[in-house]
Parts: structure tokens; sequence; C-alpha cells
């Protein structure tokens, strides 16, 4: 492609809306130009790049079985009522009706449809197990799209499905899925940690994220550098009694007592006024449900600190927010003073870390005044019992007791093993080598295109620009001509034309504009190789190659340069191509 043709332009400056490295670059290198918020076109550049990437990731979805198919956007309200969802999910999903009346909607993701699909094409356990995946459109009408390409409404994703017989062969092969997505991220240039996820909208027994860790992510991962666990700060786990056993605990003196602390209404004002442990503290906090029930008691350990995600999951809700101090008070509770005791008609959730063993101080459910000597199960019943406290940095490693460490991340991909969660839902049977009829049992597997590439960038980049890997980048050479001698101008032209003759792809700046400008435009796109023609070049005896992410040049002789170049780039290749 020659740049005097070409369509967009890149940018000198940082534009004002950029959030992340990545989108600032992406923008200035002409990848891609905002349409609305959230909505993007890709420009000829960009879109040369997610072709590419959509090629990685069929390469491995046919590798471990997988049938390519391409199902609509546009989905009709009935099967996603079929499967529940479309009374579970809020306005994130864009709803409408057809000229007949008929409720639709733009699928958020594609379980329905093929969920549909596989109702009308697999009968038998001979047809079992199946993989099928499309890469196509999606859109989640998200409030707060941000960071360019990571957080968007309209986006392209690849996802795949499976069907098995049975939970041991899902079992079987998840395992071959989510090596597949550490190869499409290898590949890519990307690194990516798998982290244990949230089951969330989707359903299922088990989800895992591939999580590319940088600190301009939204996810929070938990790890433990001695042995490798893994999750999202949404389902981490913790050793919550390792070093955290109260010296004083189980010292029961008599019955509950209410106690004047005044203006004591945090754990650690209170517990420091009374002269205890944190850890002899109970934390109440009030929530309510997105379907309005509350509020929710939910306690813990004064020492943690309560994961909203665990406690919506544990209700069976998508969401909770804290009450605020006018609902509070509305229901008699009192903010800082909150506790079960003495109180009735509420749900309580108790954390675990919550032990009958031992006497805590407590809210009295009174401004100024708590409650000493409470027992969890005499002074509050212990009906609800679950994890619900989010891991922190140097909490302890629930495997092997080590510091857990907290990092931010970008979730590139996820994979779910779903179940039966939408066949039971949506009567998508099979018949069994017995006879008898059973629900499919499935797994889907997502990964965004766009929010891929978005990380490449991240990950690929200096001061300067873009340092595309070969495997993704929009083309293998950046040809410059520097000057306007005929001489310079022929070779640079020859090149042009043999290099494409082996399939090597050019692009030539072939614009009459300064050294200076082409450099810096080169350093910003960032292909991986770049060679300069220049009258310089040709009488040190022929061009100029540099690799992008190297500091020197050399020059290569003009009879030499088909072989020189090739090698290069099947040694680039050879970086992020994984070994069979």
């Amino acid at each position: 492609m020659r740049m005097s043709q070409a369509f967009g332009r890149t940018m000198r400056e940082q534009p004002a809306e950029a959030e992340m490295a990545s989108h600032g670059l992406m923008l200035r290198a002409g990848l891609i130009s905002k349409l609305a918020s959230g909505i993007y076109s890709y420009m000829p550049l960009g879109w040369r790049s997610v072709r590419k990437i959509q090629d990685v990731m069929r390469k491995e979805m046919n590798a471990i079985g997988g049938q390519e198919i391409n199902m609509p956007v546009v989905n009709p309200g009935d099967i996603w009522k079929e499967s529940g969802r479309w009374y579970e999910i809020g306005p994130e999903m864009t709803r409408f009706k057809d000229r007949s009346g008929r409720d639709m909607c733009l699928a958020m993701t594609h379980e329905e449809p093929v969920t549909d699909l596989a109702r009308r094409f697999i009968d038998s356990y001979r047809q079992l197990p199946c993989v099928v995946y499309h890469i196509q459109t999606k859109f989640r009408d998200e409030p707060r799209a941000r960071g360019g390409l990571v957080r968007v409404r309209e986006f392209t994703m690849k996802d795949a499905y499976s069907f098995h017989a049975d939970q041991a062969d899902l079992e079987r092969y998840y395992p071959h899925m989510c090596e597949a997505y550490e190869r499409i991220c290898r590949t890519c240039g990307v690194p990516v940690l798998k982290v244990l996820s949230d089951v969330g909208m989707m359903g299922g027994s088990m989800a895992h994220e591939f999580i590319y860790a940088t600190n301009s992510g939204e996810d929070t991962l938990i790890r433990c550098r001695r042995c490798g666990y893994a999750a999202n700060r949404e389902v981490a786990t913790f050793n919550k009694a390792a070093g955290q056993t109260p010296s004083s605990a189980g010292n029961r003196r008599g019955h509950a007592e209410k106690v004047h602390t005044p203006g004591k209404d945090t754990i650690a004002s209170v517990t420091e006024y009374l002269g205890v442990s944190p850890v002899l503290s109970i934390k109440t906090m009030a929530y309510f449900t997105q379907e309005g029930d509350g509020p929710v008691m939910a306690l813990i350990r004064g020492d943690l600190d309560i994961n909203e995600r665990k406690l919506a999951n544990f209700l069976g809700t998508a969401q909770v927010r804290l009450a605020l101090p006018e609902e509070l008070e509305a229901h008699g509770l009192v903010q800082g003073f909150m506790s079960p005791v003495g109180t009735e008609g509420f749900k309580v959730v108790v954390d675990d870390s919550i032990s009958a063993e031992y006497a805590y101080v407590a809210g009295a459910n009174e401004k100024d005044y708590h409650l000493i000597n409470v027992v969890p199960g005499r002074d509050f019943p212990l009906e609800r019992v679950a994890d619900i406290a989010a891991a922190r940095e140097g909490d302890l490693c629930p495997v092997c007791n080590a510091p857990l460490s907290q990092a931010r991340g970008i979730e590139v991909g996820n994979t779910f093993m779903l179940g039966t969660r939408y066949s039971q839902s949506m009567g998508a049977n099979f018949q069994d080598e017995d006879g008898s009829l059973k629900p499919l049992v499935m797994g889907c597997y997502g990964m965004g295109v766009g929010r891929l590439l978005a990380c490449i960038i991240e990950e690929n980049r200096d001061d300067k620009g873009i340092i595309w890997p070969i495997t993704v980048a929009p083309y293998h050479v950046h040809l410059l001509s520097l000057g306007t001698g005929s001489q310079v101008l022929e070779t640079a032209d020859k090149l042009y034309d043999d290099m494409q003759r082996p399939g090597i792809e050019v692009l030539y700046d072939d614009r009459d504009e300064s050294a200076g400008v082409k450099f810096n435009d080169a350093d910003l796109l960032g292909m991986p190789i770049r060679v300069t023609v220049s009258q310089r070049s040709i009488e040190a005896g022929g061009v100029e190659v540099k690799l992008r992410a190297a500091e020197e040049s050399t020059i290569v002789a003009l009879d030499e340069f088909e072989n020189e170049i090739s090698g290069l780039i099947r040694r680039e290749f050879s970086r992020f191509v994984p070994e069979n």
C-alpha cells in the first residue's frame, strides 16, 4: 500500500479523549475513528490487524474441533424469554419491537441462538461432542464506555460453544479450550494469566478469565506467586483463620451487654475505645437487592471487608446496593451502630469468618451504643452462612498460606462451564446411548477481538508509538524513500514491487514529506521492520534495515536484500508463533 493513496491520516498530538496509552495510539495512528460513545469505525490499518487476529482465532478454534458458523446479531425476544435472561438483564440489553409488534433484541452474547440451533440439529449422543464458533458483532449498551476498544458498546467477539453428553466430557474438553486461548494470546504478543472468575449472568458451575495485567485495567485479580493460585477479586478466597485467632477469643462474659460508645461509629474507633481487637468485632452492612428485597443485613468480622459480588451471588440476585441513610432510618436502623441482635424481619447473611466459638462487639441499633459479649447463634441466627469476604493484598493464600498479591488487569477472554443452564430451560435434549432423553451439557468461550487489539498495543509500545508483533501487524515492512533523486525513487519502487511478489506485506511511504515526518510516522505506526532507501544508504552499499524494537540499523546490499528480509520476517514470526 502506498501511503500517498492511503485512507486516513496520523496525528501528532495525543487526543484529549484518550484514557489509555493504547487508546491514544490507535487514534493517533489512524487505526480507529470514533463515531459515538463506545462506537468506533476501524480504519484500513486497524482492520488489517483485526482480520489477522481473527485468523489466529480461527486457526486455534479449528485445531480443537471447532466449526465456524455465523449467527444473527438481531434476535427474537422469545428465545431470551425461554432462557429467562430477557427478564434478568437490565438496560444494557437493547430491546425493540419489529413492525409486527414482536419483541426483538440486539445480542450481547449468543447462548440463546446457539442453543436454539442445537435443539434443531443435535438429536443423538453419536453427534457429541460438538463445537461451533463464530466471530460476530455484538451490542451492549454500556453506561460508561471507556479506554477506546477496552469497554465499548458495539464490539466484535469470537465466541465458541461446546455440547456434550455429560459433565465429565465437558470437563475433559474444557482445558483444551483454555490452552487454545493461551496460544491465541501468546501468538498475538499478549501475556495473560488464567484466573478463576464469577459466572455472572452466564450461569454455570465454573468460569475462568484470561487477564492481561496492566495498571490501567478495570479488573482486580488476586494471585499467589508461590503456588500459582489466581482469581478475580470477585470470587477470590483466602485463609481467614491463619494468624488471626484472637488470644481472648471464647472468653464469654455472660449475656450481651449494652455499653456507651459516644461518636464511635467505625470498627477502628469502637474497638480502640473498648480495647478489643477488630477480629472480635462484627461489621454490619445493610443492602438492597436488584429485586427490591431488603434491607439485607450482611455481617463480617471487623477486620475484613464485604465482597458485594459474592453477596449478590449467594442471594441469587444480579447485584446489590448499599442502603441509603434515609432507608436505614425508615427501617429503624442506625448507620454505624447496626447489628441483627434484637431485630426481626431482616434477612441476615453471615460471613464464615464469624464463629459461634467467640464473643464479639456489635452494634446495639441505637446511636452511640454498642453491645459486648455478643455470641453468634445465641444472640442472632446463623441460618445463612457463606463466604462473602473480599480478598486483599497480604491476605493468606487458601492453598499454601503465602501472602497474596493484588494487581489490575484487562479481561481478554473468558470460559464458562454452563452445564444444562440453557439446554434445560430451552428444551435442547438428545437421546443418550441407553435411549433416555437428556439435556445437552454446554460450555461457552468468548474473546473480544477489539479488546485483544487494545491489549496488543498496550503491551507492545514505547514512547514513540506502537511496536507490532509481526503476527498481527498491519504490514510486515514499512518502506521509506527519502529524497527526490531518481536513483532513490527507482530503487524504492523496485523494492516495493519485488517484496510483494513473494507475499511480503509492504506499507510504502512514497509521500512528499520530510525525513523527520516519515521517521516519526514509521515509529508511530510501528510496523515490525523498517526499510529506508536514501542517497546515503545507496552510497553505503544498499538500503537501511531496522527492526522497530531495535536501536541499531544495518545496511543490506541490494543483491542480498530478498534473502535477508525473508529471513528476518521468519525470525520475527518464530518469536510469537508457538511450536507444534
